[in-house]
């Protein structure tokens, strides 16, 4: 419009008054103002829109800081902007303005996921939601302040006249949306009873009862997130009506909760179980139609809170009047531990209710003062028992320190007068220490500033007087002379300290001197005690030395043989004397021909002889109860039974000589340690040799080897009745019975000969095998007098021999005649010649059968089954049907 070409139009229309002038006058006015609009857009609009662009950029929690931002520019464009300053166009500009919070705003929510988060992190998006309303919220404040602003500037000339509801009614409708989604989501949160366990006796009767209710809830709540609609749309209804429907449920749960909260509540009998189970569904009693319906429960729980007070203060009153005027006659410490185990039972009374004071502010002040009335008396209480206290512990402390630390009692004790004060005392001021409250007087203060040192002394004193009472009282009468004397430089030198307190100066210096003095004292006669004590042990101990008393040949020990045995009886004599030695320096003896020394000298002599009498008797003991017949351990001796040819002998012999040298070897040991007194003549074994208690221990063993000596003789005697089959002459018994048919008895004269028959051999040797049977049947091993085991088998293998020796003898002729018969005659005509022979021959067959039963084989008696082993089958059979 304003080129040179346009110019020049004008000019021409103007000068020809043309028709089409006016047209471009308007054209042109046209384009001014648009330029100008342009313009005006251009100052005024574009700060918004970078303040706009900058505000889309930032994340969403930040724009609630920028909302001041947004609005100032508004407001400048309303003020500023010619063109732009029409109510029409500034509504619009802000409702556009809000759409662009609200976008944002449904954009950080997620839109149409809003409802999801009930199931995943409903706090969250609590949160979230809370931002949004904050956010948008604060853009109305600003928008508010600024229309104030607007009607206070220039008289009200730039004021927004237009009505706000223009602006906001769709952002209120959406605030109203998100209040909703707020609820739902409060809902949940508060609802969240999946980890609610009731204690009690029906504890699970009731948690039963609320998972019900929860997993309802849960139903809901899955319904809920599972609908289709956008909640964060006002323009959607659907979702009001699915929230509506949610909160219809909910009022149902409510109703199941305040039912179980009304009996899990009228079973608690104690304010803190009432406070916990309170405390545990507190979320749900924010709830206000919860809380009015348990209105009468809560207000039981006040009166709970109220009685466990009174308790409180009813222990207190009791003490009270126990005590003659409400003075505590207890230990002042144990009354302060009592108070603030009071004051700690209180406050825990108070601190359970203001967890849940919220819900029954009225009661509030009632607790309280009764509460600061009971906390009241206990502060008075305590700082009377703190003021007694201190005047008592001072009191206290000044006697201990005027107390003289050491006293002479009887027999020759010393004693610690102020002791049992002076521990008292420091127990007392140690608690006392604890009490912050607590003054402390002069005297107090001064034991309590040396109290370590004061502590250490009288620790010290303690030990230097126990170890001198100990030695005085633990001295035997042979060992007090020796330390007569030490112990009376020590008595002298202890009893210095009649004459100090503990405020005496350098009383420490000087009773740590004292100790050492003592201590070397008191170490000296605790080493020859114990030396002593050794002594002792090692005589003692000889008693029950695993002394052997039959080696494992099962036979008593020759002369001598026990002597490896004591040697360990020698050697602890040893040890005896040289400890004898040792004890002569530590009692610093110079002359040993003293009587003092002599006199222990015989002590320890006589201390040596017993342990050396109790040795014999236990060794003499035990060798009488192993040989008595009762015993019921192994046998202590093993012989056994010999068949010689002069007869049987028990090997080795059954004497006394034998038990008589292994007594005299313990007998013996007595002579191994030397004599330790100086008066006494001769060994331990010559001052035993008449000791009644061995006598009769001597004379118990011996009867017990008489005794077993005449019961082995008798089994010995039992056993020779088989002595005819070693004494008898062979040849000769053989001859009689080839001339007579058997054994003559004695004397028996002019007998007529008769040869032995075939029945007369069998006779014999069943005979024999019937013997043999006998032996077989005796046992291997007897137990004579329950402990002397006899072998029998060397016995029963002589006897064995000797009967199958005679069985021989028998055999043997028999064998021969067979022989001989088979030699001079046939198989064939054997029963003929039989029948023809004299009587020193017998029926072939017959004679082959007896041999075969003591199982003798007739050598040529295989050519013999060949030729004719038919009849002797045959004879065998017609034997056996005989039979």
């Amino acid at each position: 419009m304003t080129s040179d070409s346009t110019q020049q139009v004008s000019s021409l229309l103007e000068s020809a008054q043309g028709a089409y002038r006016a047209t471009l006058i308007d054209i042109h006015a046209h384009a001014q103002k648009g330029l100008a609009e342009a313009q005006d857009a251009n100052d005024n609009l574009a700060p918004l829109q970078r303040e706009v662009e900058e505000l889309e950029r930032l994340d969403y929690p930040q724009l609630r800081d920028n909302m001041a931002a947004v609005m100032e520019k508004v407001h400048q464009v309303w003020i500023g902007s010619h063109f732009h300053c029409k109510p029409c166009w500034i509504v619009v500009l802000l409702q556009e303005i809000c759409n662009l919070f609200i976008e944002r705003s449904r954009t950080f929510l997620h839109g149409q996921e809003v409802m999801r988060g009930l199931l995943s992190d409903p706090a969250q998006v609590l949160d979230d939601v809370r931002v949004v309303t904050l956010t948008l919220q604060t853009l109305k404040d600003k928008y508010i302040h600024h229309r104030m602003l607007l009607e206070q500037e220039d008289g009200g000339v730039h004021r927004w006249e237009f009505p706000s509801h223009l602006v906001f009614s769709r952002l209120d409708d959406f605030l109203v949306r998100l209040q909703s989604i707020q609820e739902v989501y409060r809902v949940r949160l508060q609802f969240q009873l999946e980890q609610v366990v009731v204690a009690g006796g029906r504890g699970r009767m009731w948690t039963g009862a609320v998972q019900g209710v929860c997993q309802d809830f849960l139903r809901q709540l899955q319904i809920l997130a599972d609908c289709q609609s956008d909640a964060s749309e006002p323009a959607d209804q659907t979702f009001a009506q699915q929230a509506s429907v949610f909160q219809e449920h909910v009022s149902h749960l409510e109703a199941r909760l305040v039912s179980i909260l009304r009996g899990t509540l009228d079973e608690c009998h104690l304010p803190s179980a009432a406070v916990k189970l309170v405390s545990m569904f507190s979320p749900v009693l924010q709830r206000a139609a919860v809380r009015e319906r348990l209105r009468p429960q809560l207000s039981k729980l006040v009166v709970m809170v109220l009685r466990e007070l009174d308790q409180v203060r009813a222990l207190l009153v009791a003490k009270g009047k126990k005590d003659v005027a409400s003075k505590f006659t207890a230990a002042p410490a144990d009354t302060l531990r009592w108070t603030k185990q009071l004051v700690l039972r209180a406050n825990n009374v108070l601190h359970n209710f203001q967890a849940v004071q919220h819900l029954c502010l009225e009661s509030c002040e009632t607790v309280r003062q009764k509460f600061q009335r009971i906390a009241d008396t206990l502060l008075d209480i305590r700082s009377t028992v703190r003021q007694e206290w201190s005047q008592q512990l001072d009191c206290d402390a000044a006697a201990v320190l005027q107390m003289a630390l050491i006293q002479q009692q009887e027999q020759g004790m010393l004693g610690i007068p102020c002791g049992q004060k002076l521990e008292a005392l420091l127990s007392d001021i140690k608690q006392a220490s604890w009490e912050k409250d607590l003054e402390l007087r002069p005297q107090t203060a001064e034991i309590m500033r040396c109290g370590r040192d004061i502590a250490n002394s009288y620790l010290s004193l303690t030990n230097v007087v126990s170890s001198f009472n100990q030695v005085v009282g633990g001295a035997l009468p042979v060992e007090l002379p020796l330390i007569q004397d030490g112990l009376e430089e020590q008595r002298r030198s202890l009893l210095e300290l009649q004459n100090k307190t503990w405020t005496s100066p350098d009383v420490h210096e000087l009773m740590e001197q004292k100790r050492q003095s003592l201590t070397v004292f008191f170490a000296s006669v605790n080493e020859a005690r114990a030396n002593m004590a050794n002594m002792c042990a090692i005589t003692q101990g000889w008693a029950a030395l695993p002394l052997p008393l039959i080696p494992s040949s099962g036979k008593f020990p020759e002369k001598g043989a026990t002597t490896e045995s004591y040697t360990c009886v020698r050697e602890d004599a040893e040890q005896v004397v040289q400890l004898t030695k040792e004890n002569r320096l530590l009692y610093s003896v110079k002359d040993e021909s003293s009587p003092e020394w002599l006199a222990y000298l015989d002590h320890v002599d006589q201390l040596v002889e017993d342990g050396i009498l109790q040795m014999l008797l236990h060794l003499l003991n035990l060798l009488s109860q192993n040989m008595s017949p009762t015993s019921s351990g192994e046998a202590l001796l093993h012989v056994s039974l010999q068949l010689q040819p002069t007869g049987s002998v028990f090997d080795p012999p059954l004497t006394t000589d034998d038990l008589k040298s292994f007594i005299a070897d313990i007998y013996a040991a007595a002579s191994l340690p030397p004599r330790i007194s100086a008066t006494q003549q001769g060994n331990y074994q010559e001052a035993l040799r008449n000791n009644a208690k061995l006598v009769a221990l001597e004379e118990e063993v011996m009867q017990h080897m008489h005794e077993v000596i005449e019961e082995a003789e008798s089994l010995k005697a039992d056993l020779d009745r088989f002595s005819p089959l070693w004494q008898s002459p062979k040849r000769s018994i053989m001859n009689e019975f080839l001339t007579y048919g058997r054994r003559l008895e004695e004397g028996e004269e002019d007998v007529d000969e008769a040869p032995p028959t075939l029945a007369d051999f069998q006779r014999e040797i069943n005979a024999l095998q019937k013997q043999l049977l006998e032996v077989n049947e005796l046992e291997d091993y007897d137990l004579v007098n329950g402990w002397v085991q006899v072998d029998l088998q060397p016995f029963k293998d002589g006897l064995r021999l000797f009967i199958n020796n005679w069985i021989t003898l028998y055999t043997l002729h028999l064998l021969n005649l067979v022989r001989h018969s088979m030699s001079r005659r046939s198989f064939d005509d054997e029963e003929e010649e039989a029948e023809k022979s004299s009587g020193r021959s017998f029926p072939l067959t017959e004679t082959i059968m007896l041999l075969e039963t003591v199982n003798v084989e007739v050598p040529e008696i295989t050519t013999l089954l060949q030729t004719g082993g038919h009849l002797v089958a045959e004879a065998r059979a017609q034997e056996a049907q005989r039979r």
